[in-house]
């Protein structure tokens, strides 16, 4: 569990996050939504220690990462797994090398063993053929799967995506969600998600936080969330859900002029 309690952050005189609280739950997909500068990636970047919040407390299953001696947070970095939104692959390593990486940087284990996780990892994606595949031999879904790998090799406790959708067709983005899902309840980790996707919403969002401008405005399930009746975020929902139609109806023209 992580518990975000009262997170304040600007830069220079603007407040970007301002007195935000709340519990991402262990076993779920919590995500956090928001419109663009609505605060999601700060708040994320705070989260994971790459920014200092100007006040509160970040609780990682009770311990104050903000209050931790150097030594704990490196133990804690390496219990946090990233999907990052452009997978973020070394285009000059192959598949099973770069799920290799951090096993490399953070573990003492055998080359023998480490092979051994990885093509466990690959199995749990569905990408038992890809080890000795490059990246820009792979879709871009391919992609997304290589970076879960990559960020569940080392078993984390806590999984942090970053748009995992992104630049993905509804069909894909449908197969991502589920592997999140899958991995997080199989793991038992405390999966955060950023995201704008509406679709992703529905699908795999146990936990929701959805930020307004620096603010945290609404917080619930995937089941409370049709029946809110915050003004804000049903004008958030029906933007993005008209976006999202908008966005696949131009993908079905594309393919009909091909």
């Amino acid at each position: 569990m992580i518990a975000i309690e009262h997170i304040t952050k600007s830069f220079g005189e603007r407040t970007i996050l301002n007195d935000i609280s709340a519990v991402m739950d262990t076993g779920k997909c919590n995500l956090i939504i928001g419109a663009s500068g609505s605060g999601k990636t700060v708040l994320t970047k705070c989260i994971v220690g790459l920014f200092q919040p100007d006040s509160g407390s970040i609780l990682y299953d009770g311990m104050d990462m903000l209050a931790m001696k150097e030594v704990d947070k490196k133990e804690l970095r390496q219990s946090i797994g990233m999907l990052f939104q452009g997978s973020a692959l070394f285009d000059s390593m192959t598949v099973e090398e770069n799920v290799m990486f951090p096993l490399h940087m953070f573990s003492k284990m055998s080359v023998h063993e480490k092979k051994k996780k990885v093509d466990e990892v690959l199995e749990k994606v569905n990408l038992q053929e890809a080890n000795k595949k490059y990246p820009a031999e792979l879709s871009g879904g391919m992609k997304k799967r290589v970076g879960i790998a990559r960020a569940i090799v080392l078993n984390p406790k806590y999984l942090f995506c970053d748009e995992p959708n992104s630049g993905l067709d509804p069909m894909t983005s449908m197969v991502i969600d589920q592997l999140i899902l899958q991995i997080t309840r199989e793991y038992n980790m405390t999966t955060i998600v950023i995201t704008h996707d509406m679709n992703s919403v529905m699908e795999i969002g146990e936990k929701i936080v959805y930020l307004h401008q620096g603010k945290k405005e609404w917080e619930g399930s995937n089941k409370d969330i049709i029946y809110s009746d915050n003004e804000k975020l049903n004008k958030f929902i029906f933007a993005s859900e008209f976006l999202q139609d908008a966005k696949q109806m131009r993908m079905i023209e594309d393919q009909k002029s091909k």
